[in-house]
């Protein structure tokens, strides 16, 4: 059961209801965890203008999916999962690349993503230079760490409001 309320448009904040309507025109429907960040305002627009600036990041959508995918395995969130299975899905995922990237095996940029979310960012030198070594070069390396962070604000604000999963439920 949620312990956030999920707010529909009409009784959103006046100042997340423009960001709400682009998401629902964006994606065809509301989902759930942008309905519970529409609480603050503040957070809303913030999640929503680090992942517009992610989209233009040298990632590519599906390796954002990845990433997606792996935080969301190590911080536990079954809302991001689900959700970001859909979505690495939509980008060219298949069931077995959804289940690597969970699992921080699927490439560099998984392993990366999974250890800054384990090690909260406090990776080793060896798991730095693994990635280096796989071809990511600094630029690469601050945008899987950027897109953790902002996976990490939704992992968390969705575990703390056990939001309903309003997407297919990811497989394991």
């Amino acid at each position: 059961m949620p312990r956030l309320t999920a707010l529909p448009i009409d009784h959103a904040p006046a100042a997340a209801r423009p960001a709400l309507q682009g998401v629902e025109k964006g994606l065809g429907f509301l989902p759930n965890a942008f309905a519970t960040l529409a609480h603050s305002p503040a957070a809303l627009n913030g999640y929503l203008a680090l992942a517009q600036a992610m989209g233009k990041s040298s990632l590519s959508v599906a390796e954002r999916e990845v990433v997606a995918l792996a935080a969301s395995q190590v911080n536990g969130c079954d809302y991001c999962l689900a959700a970001h299975s859909h979505f690495g899905a939509k980008a060219g995922l298949d069931a077995d690349a959804i289940a690597a990237a969970r699992a921080g095996n699927l490439d560099a940029v998984a392993a990366l993503a999974r250890a800054v979310t384990q090690e909260r960012g406090q990776i080793s030198d060896e798991q730095l230079h693994a990635a280096r070594q796989a071809g990511l070069d600094d630029a690469r390396i601050v945008e899987v760490v950027a897109q953790v962070a902002l996976l990490t604000l939704t992992n968390y604000l969705n575990n703390v409001a056990r939001t309903a999963v309003d997407f297919p439920p990811a497989t394991h």
